[in-house]
């Protein structure tokens, strides 16, 4: 039997679903047949994803660092849609720029809402996913693999949130309820788009090896994605051939820090470094948020 067919008419939860790769990871579960709830802080954004999908949905404006308001929709979702099945922490932010001179709030914001975020999510529907003897998928990135200079909030958040995700499998594995760790790579969302507006962090991707630097289209990397839900696998690579990236983790930190010693110098004689703020549409909604609390749209 498919695990397509197994998820068929279960439910799906998606955080960071109003844009970029959450609404192409919705976008892919409805295609398989499953009931979809979308957590954003976009509440036209979710709708208008909301109605592409040939399923029964339901939208969730709702800041994922938000306990009480994160608790109150998982019990909603279960309530309307069921207990869910699947459950995937996309929600993410980035900022970028010198560490010492990125404003204090700024940097903690990336941190709360990448890694506080995603245990939040897990915390509110892990009732869910023990009653349905579910699958909770952590987005990561190959950021956790080797920090990059210049991301420091960001890249600290998802090393944190991959750590969380391992010590969380092993926490629920006598409870049959499956974790597992996406790693993902460039993807063509408004975020990275944004980040290559900045011209320091423009050519440090520049540096990268060719193949290192690619960008693939948000539908190619939800499938990869959303493929290793049908398996409940415990890593998942977008692309696939990240895998073979693993062995060599260790001796990342040093071949970007030796990079980063000579680009660094050369690009700061250009002008001054400044910090970004956030990246993309979706941290200027998270920024501009000022709604307490859930709303189901």
């Amino acid at each position: 039997m498919s695990r397509q067919h197994v998820l068929r008419g279960r439910t799906a939860v998606v955080t960071g679903a109003a844009r970029g790769l959450g609404a192409g990871l919705v976008s892919e579960l409805a295609a398989r047949g499953m009931r979809v709830a979308l957590l954003g802080r976009e509440c036209a954004r979710l709708e208008d994803v909301a109605r592409t999908l040939p399923v029964e949905t339901r939208c969730y404006a709702v800041d994922v660092t938000d306990d009480e308001a994160m608790d109150h929709v998982a019990r909603a979702v279960s309530d309307t849609l069921g207990p869910p099945s699947v459950v995937i922490a996309n929600a993410g932010i980035a900022e970028g720029g010198p560490f010492a001179t990125s404003p204090a709030a700024t940097w903690r914001r990336v941190i709360e809402v990448n890694l506080v975020g995603s245990a939040v999510t897990a915390r509110a529907f892990l009732p869910g996913l023990l009653a349905s003897r579910g699958y909770f998928l952590q987005i990561a990135s190959t950021a956790a693999f080797g920090s990059a200079p210049l991301m420091s909030a960001y890249c600290a958040s998802k090393a944190g949130a991959e750590s969380f995700a391992q010590s969380l499998r092993a926490e629920l594995a006598h409870q049959r309820v499956a974790v597992g760790i996406a790693y993902v790579h460039w993807t063509d969302t408004d975020m990275i788009r944004d980040a290559d507006e900045h011209t320091v962090l423009r050519e440090l991707r520049a540096h990268m090896p060719p193949g290192a630097r690619r960008t693939y289209p948000v539908s190619r990397v939800a499938g990869w994605v959303v493929r290793g839900v049908d398996h409940r696998s415990a890593t998942v690579y977008a692309p696939p051939r990240l895998r073979w990236v693993q062995p060599l983790r260790p001796l990342l930190p040093m071949a970007v820090t030796a990079v980063s010693r000579r680009a660094l110098p050369r690009l700061a004689e250009r002008g001054q470094v400044e910090p970004t703020g956030l990246l993309g549409a979706g941290g200027q909604a998270d920024r501009d948020a000022t709604q307490p609390g859930p709303r189901e749209t």
